[in-house]
Parts: structure tokens; sequence; C-alpha cells
């Protein structure tokens, strides 16, 4: 989706229900559910509890949706783009602490985006369970539930190749029929009883925290949250539609929404004596549905829970391609479906989240103990979110008091939601915990060990580069050496058109020198643009020694194998370098040679005099480094003649060591035996 279509018009507010709302738009499916069975059932419910319970989420959805997200975060986007690391960006540069709340809520986002699709998923093919279709029960089992919700996930996964602008214009359509049914159903249901709409006001809410028929207290907060649970997916995917669609889509979508859980609570006053008839877990939400369409709303809900899943596969991709821009994680390969630099896909992101959801799945077994570990990393992430967007406010000069009432306010009811969702922890809390335990011990890793690194390398790291420019020429012309290759090319980030590391001359010069007809040096600059194809030389007044800028659009990023051979011929053709004619060719008249492509990697040295955390972390990040994607793949060049070269990397400042020169010892009088 281009600038323009990201303007508020029929088709980005149709393409935002589909690809934003559905985390949050599958709520319904399990909240009423939680929090009647945790109160111990129908049986242990009554009016006020009920009125209290609508209250306290549609409050929850206001304040922590409506208010702190739509409102106030969607307007802290970088450059179009949301989520608490590009709010990070912005603010970063007022404290070095604030990566901190940066990294722990990047890791809690990342972890729900393998539970949203285990839950939703899972809770809306149990509605298929037990149900009755001309004298047959096709899902009569929980393990039959499993396998259906299993296909369901690995389909889902498998198209996420297709990018968000094919699947947003398919889903919208879906998804402005899954809310309108949310809302149809809640009002037939609140026909039934109009004065459930006294939950709009708060102080129902307030009283059923220290009611006594609320039985778990301040705790049914924990439950209460699951209703807002995909604002932050809502914030993260502002750059693949638009913040103004996002604004203008979201009445409609609250609205619809409330009138469900209005229609839910009727029901469940309505039916105070009510038993599911295959003794499961009551959920009001299909039981309020009509016999006779409850099939529709099952594949209905179905669909919107795989619509639910892609809002949040959608953010995480998001999220790990800023994480990487900002040294977060390592660099990843990334592919650009569209022509939208905000709509991307990353295939080895996919797949971990994939197998992490199938996983989820298949060790809980049930929506119910799902909804356990649900929701306790995104408490996490908001407050941390609530930190961020503090600084923000700080930032933009808002007025000091509305700068402390919106930490002290939002920071509050953060911290309360999450204490409450700490209950959890034990009846599965600690797997969400865990997951985002171990991608924010990645991030701490690969953050603080590029740090390290910095800080503790040589003040020499980068040389310049034309002064090297009569040594490499002088290599070129040394007989006394075997040709490496015609063109050496290094993947280099040469700064300011001049600073290079040494590393990479190390390889050229030290290691073992490298004869070449040429060196080539080359970085990559890509741009916001898809389809920017631009380059620019600097030859030092050498016939042999290229710097080359390249300057490609996102789409074009992994294509520099084909780019480097036609910028040889341009160079070639106006004399800026020397023809490289070939004898053994099968190309006639062929006057560009071979190419050897060399990447420089990192390996710790023996002589690095880093001890205790600070070598652990390093030690850590090179292995994280080593484990990542190949670095060819980065550039396209797979199928090229590409070197990993590892160049040794010393840190910190070593202690000279020296060994002594003794006499041979005389072992003329030795007797043998």
């Amino acid at each position: 989706m281009n600038n323009k279509a990201k303007r508020m018009s029929a088709a980005g507010l149709l393409i935002a229900i589909g690809i934003v709302y559905g985390d949050i738009g599958t709520s319904p499916l399990y909240v009423m559910k939680s929090i009647v069975e945790g109160n111990g059932g129908i049986g242990n419910v009554n009016r006020d509890f009920i009125i209290g319970s609508i209250s306290l989420v549609l409050w929850t959805v206001t304040l922590l949706t409506t208010l702190q997200t739509v409102i106030i975060a969607l307007k802290a986007t970088n450059h179009g783009e949301g989520g608490i690391f590009a709010l990070y960006t912005l603010v970063r540069k007022r404290a070095k602490w604030l990566v901190l709340p940066a990294l722990i809520g990047g890791a809690a986002i990342l972890a729900d985006g393998t539970l949203t699709p285990a839950v939703t998923v899972t809770t809306a093919i149990e509605g298929l369970k037990g149900l009755n279709f001309g004298g047959n029960v096709p899902v009569s089992t929980q393990n039959m539930v499993i396998a259906i919700t299993v296909v369901i996930l690995l389909v889902l996964f498998s198209i996420q190749k297709m990018g968000t602008s094919i699947i947003g214009k398919a889903f919208g359509p879906i998804m402005f029929l899954w809310f309108t049914f949310l809302g149809v159903m809640g009002v037939m249901n609140m026909a039934g009883d109009w004065s459930i709409l006294q939950a709009i006001n708060p102080i129902y809410a307030i009283r059923l925290l220290v009611s006594p028929y609320n039985k778990a207290g301040l705790f049914i907060l924990g439950s209460i949250f699951l209703a807002t649970t995909g604002a932050e997916a809502l914030y993260s995917d502002v750059g693949h539609v638009g913040k103004s669609n996002i604004i203008g889509s979201w009445p409609f979508v609250f609205v619809c929404l409330s009138l469900n859980y209005f229609g839910q609570g009727v029901w469940i006053l309505n039916n105070p004596t009510y038993r599911p008839a295959d003794g499961g877990v009551l959920n009001p939400f299909f039981e309020m549905i009509p016999a006779n369409i409850r099939l529709f709303a099952i594949i209905l809900a179905t669909i919107a829970a795989v619509i639910a899943s892609q809002a949040l596969i959608t953010g995480s991709f998001t999220l790990v391609a800023e994480a990487s821009g900002l040294k977060f994680l390592p660099r990843m390969n990334i592919n650009y479906p569209s022509n939208e630099k905000g709509q991307i896909y990353i295939p080895s992101i996919n797949k971990g989240i994939c197998v992490a959801t199938i996983a989820i799945v298949l060790y809980f077994q049930t929506s119910a103990h799902m909804e356990a570990a649900y929701g306790l990393s995104i408490t996490i992430s908001m407050l941390m979110t609530t930190i961020l967007l503090y600084e923000w406010l700080v930032m933009k000069k808002v007025n000091t008091v509305w700068n402390w009432i919106f930490l002290i306010f939002f920071g509050v009811l953060d911290i309360m939601f999450m204490i409450s969702s700490l209950t959890k922890f034990t009846h599965g809390g600690y797997v969400s915990l865990f997951i985002a335990g171990a991608i924010g011990f990645v991030m701490y890793v690969w953050y603080y060990g590029n740090k390290v690194r910095d800080k503790r390398e040589a003040r020499n790291a980068y040389v310049r580069l034309d002064e090297y420019t009569d040594m490499l020429t002088n290599l070129s012309h040394d007989e006394n050496y075997p040709t490496y290759a015609t063109n050496l090319v290094y993947m280099a980030n040469v700064k300011y058109n001049k600073f290079i590391k040494r590393e990479i001359l190390y390889s050229i010069l030290d290691k073992r020198p490298k004869r070449a007809k040429a060196y080539w040096f080359v970085t990559v600059n890509v741009t916001n643009e898809p389809f920017t194809a631009e380059y620019a030389v600097n030859t030092y007044g050498t016939k042999n020694v290229i710097n080359i800028q390249l300057y490609l659009g996102f789409k074009k990023q992994t294509s520099v194998n084909v780019y480097i051979r036609q910028i040889v011929h341009d160079l070639i053709a106006d004399g800026t370098i020397k023809a490289q004619p070939q004898e053994y060719t099968t190309t006639p008249g062929r006057d560009v040679g071979d190419f050897a492509f060399v990447i420089v990697q990192d390996v710790i040295s023996p002589q690095t005099q880093l001890v205790g955390y600070e070598k652990w972390l390093v030690e850590a990040r090179v292995r994280l480094q080593n484990l990542s994607s190949n670095p060819a793949s980065w550039f396209g060049l797979e199928y090229a003649d590409t070197i990993i070269e590892r160049i040794p990397l010393i840190l910190g400042r070593p202690n000279p060591s020296y060994i002594k020169r003794i006499k041979p010892k005389d072992y003329s009088n030795a007797k043998t035996k």
C-alpha cells in the first residue's frame, strides 16, 4: 500500500479492519468464558457480578486501547512505523537506560505472537466439539480439536509469504462481516434485558472489585485484561495500513465488541442454571447464538481467529525488522512481498513462531489452559510502552502536570493488571514468561555484546582506504603472488567515502596477500523506495581500487551480484578501469573477468584480554552471529563465488608475551638403553 492509499478511504478502512483488529476482535470468544469460569461457573454469578464485569471490560478497552493506544500512542510514530521499537527510536537519546524497557517490552510482544494463534484458533474450533450434524458428531473429542487446529495453523503460516496487502484485501470483508455479526448477535440478546446498558457506568466496575460476589477480588483483572490484548499489535501494525485508517475504523470495531459483551451478559443472566451438553467448559459466546446458525458462527469465528493470528504475525515481522536495525537482534533475511516497505515477510521468524505456536497447542491441549498463559507477557509490554510514551510526551514538551498524570494513571493501571495476571503463573503463565525471557536473553546478548565490543575494540579499528591505494596497486601488479581473482569484491561498510575497518585490509594484505586485478569495496545503502537502483564510484585516482556506494530500494537490496557485473561493464566502457579480456571463455569478446566475493566475520582471538562477564557476553554474541542466516543471502550472493572469511577479533589491550631463548640441552653423555 503506497502513502496515498494510507490516507483514510473506504478501501483503507477495510484493509485496516482486515489486518490490525484480529486479536482484539476475537476477545469475545473467551473473555466472558474466562471471567465466569474464574468465579466458579455460571451458578456462582449474579446480576451485580455480570454488570460489573462488563463495565470493567468496557472501561479497560476504553482506557488502554482507545485512549492510550489510538488517541496517544498512534501519534508517536517513526516515519509512519509504530510499535515499541519505533517508539524507543524516538526517545533513545533522552537516556541510555531506556533501552531496557524497549528490550523487555519487545520480547514480551514477540512472545505473545506465539500465544495468540494458539488460544484463538483452539477456542474457535472447540465450538465444533459435540455439535450434532444430522445425527452425527464429527468433532467428538479434544484430540480432534487439536488436530484441526494444527492443520489450520500450518496453512496460516504457509501463506505469510503472500504479504499483508493481498491478505488484507481478502480478510477485510470477512472481518467486517465478523464485527457486524458480533454486533447483531449482541443486540439480539440485549433485547431480552436492555438494562444491561447500566454497565456503561464505571461505578459498577469499581464496586465489583470490592464486592463479596467477586471471589477473585482484584485478581479478576487478569481475565478482564484479555479484552484488550491486541492493542500492541494495533500499534505495531500502523505502518501496514496508516494511522488515519486505524483511527477511522476503531469506533465501528469498539461498538461491535461492546454490543457483543452486553449480549453475552444478558444470556448469562437469563440462563443461570445452564450446563453444556458435553460436560465441558461453558462458552457464553457460542451458547447465545441460535442453534440454526451456530455452524456458520463457528466457521466465521475460526476465520476470525486465523486473522487474529495474522495481526500478531505481521506485527512480529515489523518488530523483528526494527530490532535488527537497532542491533537488538542479528540481521535476518527480509522479503518484501509488495512495493510497500512496511509490509514484510521474514522466513526464519515465520518458521519459529509456527513451531512455537503448534508446540503450545500440543502442550496445553485446551483453550482454558492456554488462557492461563495468555495476557501475562502483554501486561509487561504495556507497562514498558507507558514508560517510553511518558518520555516521548516529555520530549514533545507537553505540560509537565499532564505528563505525570499520564505516567501515574496508566502506570498504576498496567501494574494492577500485571499483578493480577501473575496469579496465572503456575497455571501456565510461566510458559509466556519463559518464551519472553528466551527472546529477551538473545536481544540482551546481541545488544550489549556489541556495546562491549565497540567499547573494547582498538581505537584504530578503522583506517583510511585512500592511504592504502598504493600498496593495493603494487600488490595487483606483483607477479610473485598468484592471482586470487580478477575482481576481488569485499562487502564492506565504507564510512564517509574513505574509512574502512582494518580487518578488511588485514584480510587482503596480512593473512595471505590476495592479488587481484581490481579490488572492489561495496557498501549497500537501502533506501525507503522500493525500486531505487543507483551507484556512486570513487577510485581515488587509481585504476584498480574502487569504492562503490550502492543505493538500492528495499526490494532491490539482494541483487548485488547482478549490479556489480553491470557496474564493471560501465567502468570499463568509460575508461575508469582497464578491460579484463578473457582468453578462456564461452562468451566471445568477454571483457569482464571472474569475481570472488568476500564477507568478513569476527571470531574471538585468544589474545583478547576480556575476563568474566564481558568475555562471556562477547563470546555469546559471536556464537549468535555464527548461528544466524548466511550473510551471502543478504546480498543475493548464494550462487556467486563467495568466501565467508573469519578474522580474529582482539579486544582489550593484550599483554605482551615473551618466551626466553636458551641453549640446547647437552645430551652427549647420555647413555642409551
